[in-house]
């Protein structure tokens, strides 16, 4: 399985509970629309839950601030990821994604990436 990690900050000014009921209950059902026709297998939200047991571990760490969430995208492999963005279909619903992530994502702050992963416990 190849996997999208996308590390979100909100826009500035935005407050989290906006950032958060944008983010799930605007974008989700978009993702959902459109997960076919870009070969999107498992769509899943983490968000941010503010807690003392994290500002300590933060804390100790001397870790930056957290981000508001984190967007994690499956795919079959390699080629179901280069299929989804290329056909018309599939380049249209990653525009309108895009689109709608720009009204609460500060992209210039939220740090994208394609991995596999390695299950060590599970």
């Amino acid at each position: 399985m190849i996997k999208i990690v996308f590390c979100l900050r909100r826009k500035p000014g935005m407050s989290f509970d906006d950032f958060d009921r944008t983010w799930r209950d605007d974008h989700a059902p978009l993702v959902k629309q459109h997960a076919g026709a870009l070969g999107i297998r498992r769509y899943v939200q983490t968000t941010h839950a503010p807690h003392d047991f994290g500002a300590g571990a933060a804390k100790a760490r001397g870790a930056p601030e957290p981000f508001d969430g984190v967007a994690e995208l499956w795919f079959d492999d390699w080629d179901a990821v280069a299929a989804g963005f290329s056909t018309s279909e599939g380049r249209a619903a990653g525009k309108a994604l895009m689109d709608d992530e720009g009204r609460f994502i500060d992209f210039a702050n939220s740090p994208i990436f394609f991995s596999t992963e390695r299950e060590i416990v599970g």
